[in-house]
């Protein structure tokens, strides 16, 4: 009636007397009066979904009550929970309940599922459980559906560009190869094994408020919420190729990015593009980067020609296990950004940005503008590294000086910048500042197995490299020098904090560290390693099904609005190919910035840097170990050198 609020919990107790458990409601919503459609019907798309977050209720004030809140969160899939809140006004029912009861079995504490009902609260249930054994508390139980903290590299874009900018039109791609007779109700319903398994997938943005404000976050509903056969098109491609099917697929590649709808879940998309009857034809999937990254798509390509292939055998798909939810690493990575051992790293993080040299000298003709340097702007060039010298990069490089590929193609990059930079008439200094962007899949507690989850992982820290003074001719030459400086930009690389998580969560999810980092110089060249794929060199029958499909299988594109991030953006993959594994090394910036052909001119060092490189590393004597190598044994360079020189010769002797 007017002026009369409405009682839930009266009204729960009048359901619950009447109802068996499983339907008494989890939540009510009062409505001034049922939405219609024009022929009188419900509405149901106009219904408000019900609010299953927690109310602003008082902090546990016992040990029991703690672990009680914890594991009504755990279960809920909620951020926090207060001690009188309600299981099932937040959502909760009989049968989380029964999960409830058993999680909190397993963290020594003794309750029914009698017991949840009556007492519904972390604080009445306190008062009724008994202890097992010792409370301490309790391990983060993965649930991998509830809300989900944005990433650094989230907030990182959100900060640059905006959520405008997040939301619309960031997307990656695959093109994968088809196998005859694909049945296309078959590959909806395989995409629909995958959107949910991988529960990311599934996920929406959606903006929150906490004590601080309006907060940006995603949100991942249970499995079974997310249909996808509107997500899925078939799209004529008979007779098609070269030119014109790369053009069709570009054309559907924009299409389906423009479909992609982060605010309403539609963070996947598939086409198929049927070549006609006994043909092999092409798969396109595009996801909002917000749910995947690059080896996200190594999990599950794998796991659609699984899924398919299971389909067409009659058999229930069954994909491997996930070990760690994308929802638990990140909330993991928020918890930590506050830790004192992360923020412990803070002035080291400060020493890299800031330099001994004062800023580094401008790379283009201006600082970057975040409101003329967008997407829209960006040029790209890039030059490819024969196989012959790819396959030493790859292997024998990294072998001889104890590194990574990414060791050795940092160390090219820092010395191809020097020699750029000095031609331009941009000074003498050897150093420069540089963001690596990594995959970021880093355990973050002991045990937590990352390889089979899926999602936007990418982390991005700055690092120093100095190759010092060296003899550019020697390094092109294949020299000793090559040799040095690889050694030297290795070591600067183990100086990075930790796995290199650090820096973006002091700076994006630690308020009070943010705003000093915010304050220092920031990069203007990022780098990343894409790793190898695979780009159509398998052969035989049905070899190259559902793998990736030629040079430009993994793509991508950004929002219009999207600012550059960087002045110059380094990039390289190795890719599989008919003729042998190539390193494909390429510059993307913003064309006001500078000119294509300055660009071209660092493209080509970069790569004769390498080369250079790839001959010394193929040398007998090339190689050697680092002080990182034996970081108990505090030994210098110097030491080391020798005592390797002295175990040559003593082989040498022996022989």
């Amino acid at each position: 009636a007017p002026g009369h609020a409405i009682d839930t919990a009266v009204l729960r107790d009048f359901a619950a007397g009447r109802l068996p458990d499983y339907m008494v409601p989890s939540a009510f919503v009062l409505l001034d009066a049922m939405p219609l459609t024009v022929n009188g019907k419900l509405d149901r798309s106009a219904l408000p979904a019900p609010d299953f977050a927690a109310t602003a209720g008082r902090a546990p004030a016992t040990v029991m009550e703690e672990v009680l809140c914890g594991l009504f969160a755990e279960v809920l899939g909620l951020e926090t929970v207060g001690a009188e809140d309600s299981f099932f006004e937040l959502g909760g029912d009989s049968i989380m309940s029964m999960q409830l009861v058993s999680r909190a079995r397993r963290a020594g504490v003794e309750i029914t599922a009698r017991q949840v009902f009556e007492q519904r609260t972390p604080a009445a249930l306190a008062t009724v459980a008994s202890a097992t054994g010792t409370i301490t508390g309790i391990q983060r139980v993965d649930v991998a559906v509830g809300v989900v903290p944005l990433t650094p590299a989230m907030r990182a874009l959100i900060d640059q560009s905006g959520v405008e900018a997040l939301a619309g039109g960031l997307f990656q791609s695959m093109l994968v190869s088809g196998e005859p007779e694909l049945d296309f109700e078959r590959l909806v319903r395989a995409l629909g094994v995958l959107v949910d398994h991988h529960d990311i997938l599934r996920a929406r943005l959606e903006e929150a408020s906490d004590a601080a404000g309006a907060v940006w976050r995603l949100h991942v509903p249970p499995a079974g919420s997310a249909p996808v056969a509107d997500r899925v098109r078939r799209v004529d491609a008979a007779g098609l190729e070269g030119p014109e099917l790369e053009r069709l697929i570009g054309d559907e590649t924009r299409a389906a990015a423009a479909r992609l709808d982060p605010y309403a879940g539609v963070m996947l998309q598939a086409v198929w593009f049927d070549a006609g009857p006994r043909t092999a034809g092409h798969v396109l999937l595009v996801g909002h980067h917000l749910v995947v990254d690059g080896v996200s798509w190594r999990i599950l390509l794998p796991d659609l020609a699984a899924a398919y292939r299971a389909l067409a055998e009659n058999e229930e798909p069954a994909p491997d296990p996930v070990g760690v939810s994308f929802r638990r690493w990140a909330r993991e990575l928020a918890d930590r950004a506050v830790a004192a051992e992360r923020v412990a790293e803070l002035p080291v993080w400060k020493r890299i940005l800031d330099g001994e040299s004062g800023p580094d000298p401008l790379v283009g003709s201006r600082a970057l503008d975040p409101a003329r340097d967008l997407a829209t702007t960006m040029r790209r060039t890039a030059v490819a590294v024969p196989p012959d010298v790819t396959h030493g990069l790859l292997t024998q490089v990294p072998s001889a000086f104890h590194a990574g590929v990414d060791d050795v193609l940092l160390a090219a990059l820092a010395l191809a910048v020097g020699a750029w930079r000095r031609g331009r008439g941009g000074g003498s200094r050897d150093d420069v500042l540089i963001d690596v962007e990594g995959h970021g899949r880093e355990p973050l507690v002991e045990g937590m197995d990352l390889s089979r989850t899926v999602g936007w992982f990418t982390s991005m820290y700055p690092v120093r490299l100095d190759p010092g003074p060296v003899d550019a001719a020697e390094v092109l030459a294949g020299g000793a020098a090559a040799g040095r400086a690889v050694k030297r930009i290795k070591e600067q690389l183990r100086e990075v904090p930790g796995d290199g998580l650090g820096f973006g969560m002091l700076r994006h999810l630690n308020p009070e560290t943010a705003c000093v980092l915010a304050e220092l110089p920031q990069p203007q060249i990022g780098f990343n390693y894409l790793g190898r794929f695979t780009a159509g060199a398998a052969t035989g029958p049905g070899a190259g099904e559902w793998q990736p499909a030629g040079e430009h299988a993994l793509g991508g594109g950004a929002s219009e609005r999207m600012a550059a991030a960087h002045v110059l953006e380094a990039a390289a993959v190795a890719q599989d190919t008919p003729d042998g594994t190539e390193l494909l090394l390429s510059f993307t910036w913003p064309r006001d910035l500078l000119g294509a052909a300055d660009v071209d001119g660092l493209a080509a060092e970069w790569k004769a840097v390498l080369v250079g490189i790839a001959v010394h590393g193929a040398l007998a004597d090339a190689g050697g170990h680092t002080p990182s190598d034996f970081s108990l044994a505090g030994v210098s360079q110097d030491e080391l050198d020798e005592f390797e020189s002295m175990a040559k010769e003593i082989e040498r002797g022996s022989r």
